[in-house]
């Protein structure tokens, strides 16, 4: 097996480095999501007659179940691929809130789509013995997932690391942006490091978290949360804090918001090329022009900035309530790679995050 695609997890960070490390990049795709991946490899297949390896968190297995149920099931192709699956939010292993469900439920998924699976040993000869198995399942051109827990692989450092010289870190952006938003505003942040770095200002300000939507799942789906908040307050404005990855990943919502023209909405991308929270594994994000992206499906303004002194300058004419009566704004904010090491998680519940948010939303 020498293709590999999909989304970084995790769980899967040392693999997936050595993937990386070990793979020219025509044979190690990170996917927009795990849907294409599951395509990918088809396509693979298809070309070579032999099976693909697709990586992916549990969390990923949604995305995925549309391609694996219609397109690799025995009953339609019958297209071989091995599914490596982070097992985050296992019963019985503590957890953010956000995979408990998705913990129970990952194998139990796999049943019903008929998909065989083992639990990869930490002990390697037996993880040998189920490799094999695996391997002799695609050479009669099943599907076949080996699904991981935690500290299954040794730790691997990647070589092949991608940096950026962008001098801007993503927590002082979004420090800078949250600074600037009227009291009356909302922000719907995405999954990751950057509700994380949101919510660890709010608290270094003495402020509370109740004008703060941290998504700390569905990866993906900010934006789409944003706009149907937007949609009914329309006379407060609406912030979507996005990440490159979780934009690249459903970016076909960008033309949902665009289409809507909500004038009281700002759409703002941390830009840092980089699936951040699961190892640094790079994405296309700094190699495409996310603006012109936005321009084309009909954003009404679009900016990108890569100092602090741009953003800066820029804020007070995005915070204005004239900037774009025709819909909703763009900003890309391009910023360095990496995170602070002692980076702390919201001590406040999902649940407590959303009644707080909807209390502030009713005054």
């Amino acid at each position: 097996m020498d293709f590999f695609a999909g989304v970084p997890d995790s769980l899967l960070k040392n693999l997936c480095a050595y993937i990386t490390d070990h793979s020219d990049e025509r044979h190690n795709i990170i996917a927009a999501n795990e849907g294409a991946a599951i395509g990918l490899a088809a396509g693979y297949h298809l070309a070579t007659g032999r099976a693909g390896v697709v990586y992916m968190q549990n969390s990923g297995e949604g995305n995925a179940i549309n391609p694996l149920a219609s397109l690799t099931d025995r009953e339609v192709y019958d297209i071989p691929v091995l599914l490596l699956i982070g097992w985050r939010g296992r019963p019985g292993v503590k957890d953010e809130p956000q995979h408990i469900k998705q913990g129970k439920i990952t194998t139990g998924l796999l049943d019903v789509m008929g998909i065989s699976h083992e639990v990869l040993s930490k002990e390697e000869e037996l993880a040998a013995i189920q490799i094999k198995q695996a391997a002799k399942a695609l050479e009669n051109n099943q599907v076949y997932a080996l699904v991981i827990e935690k500290d299954t692989f040794d730790e691997y450092k990647l070589q092949k690391a991608e940096t950026n010289d962008l001098a801007m870190t993503r927590e002082e952006a979004i420090q800078a942006v949250a600074s600037a938003i009227g009291s009356r505003d909302v922000i719907v942040s995405t999954t990751g490091m950057i509700s994380r770095e949101l919510f660890e200002a709010r608290t270094a300000w003495g402020q509370g978290h109740e004008r703060d939507f941290l998504t700390v799942g569905s990866m993906g789906h900010a934006s789409q949360i944003a706009l149907g908040i937007a949609l009914e307050k329309t006379d407060r404005r609406i912030w979507c804090f996005d990440g490159d990855g979780a934009a690249i990943m459903h970016m076909g919502s960008m033309a949902i918001v665009a289409s809507k023209k909500p004038a009281n909405y700002i759409h703002v991308i941390f830009n840092n090329g980089a699936h951040d929270s699961v190892g640094g594994q790079p994405t296309v994000g700094l190699k495409v022009d996310l603006t012109a992206v936005a321009r084309g499906v009909g954003y009404a303004a679009t900016y990108s900035v890569s100092t602090k002194e741009e953003l800066l300058r820029l804020l007070p004419v995005i915070s204005s309530n004239s900037v774009s009566p025709q819909g909703a704004v763009f900003l890309e904010i391009k910023v360095r790679k990496g995170h602070r090491k002692e980076l702390g998680r919201p001590t406040t519940t999902p649940i407590e995050n959303k009644q707080a948010l909807m209390g502030f939303l009713a005054e």
